[in-house]
């Protein structure tokens, strides 16, 4: 993906194991997604 990209809607754990879904974050208001290689791994 590149900036300005639009991500297709997925699925994913938050922080408490709950499902949340990008569609009904977008709902919410703007969001911001980052990636980032695995922690403590050569990036």
């Amino acid at each position: 993906m590149r900036v300005g990209d639009i991500a297709p809607d997925f699925e994913a754990l938050d922080q408490h194991g709950n499902i949340v879904r990008l569609r009904d974050l977008l709902e919410i208001g703007p969001v911001v997604m980052y990636f980032y290689p695995k922690a403590m791994t050569a990036g």
